[in-house]
């Protein structure tokens, strides 16, 4: 089984000037846990840092998944 949609909701929890660990779980949230993923720093669109909230994103239609970042409270839509 392919899954052809999900939203992953991470938190960094470490990182260094190359690799960033992640703490991965799905949203909405399941029985399985978390899962840890090392990203490369060029991978998040946003300023790396400990507690930083990404999400990787596919869609259906689309081919692949997306990172994106929180927005912060004073950033604009």
């Amino acid at each position: 089984m392919v899954l052809k949609s999900f939203v992953l909701v991470g938190t960094i929890i470490s990182h260094d000037s190359l690799l960033s660990t992640v703490e991965f779980n799905l949203n909405p949230a399941t029985n399985g846990g978390p899962a840890i993923g090392i990203l490369h720093n060029t991978a998040i669109p946003c300023e790396v840092s400990v507690g930083k909230v990404i999400y990787v994103v596919k869609h259906e239609k689309s081919e692949d998944a997306v990172i994106t970042c929180e927005l912060e409270k004073d950033e604009s839509r």
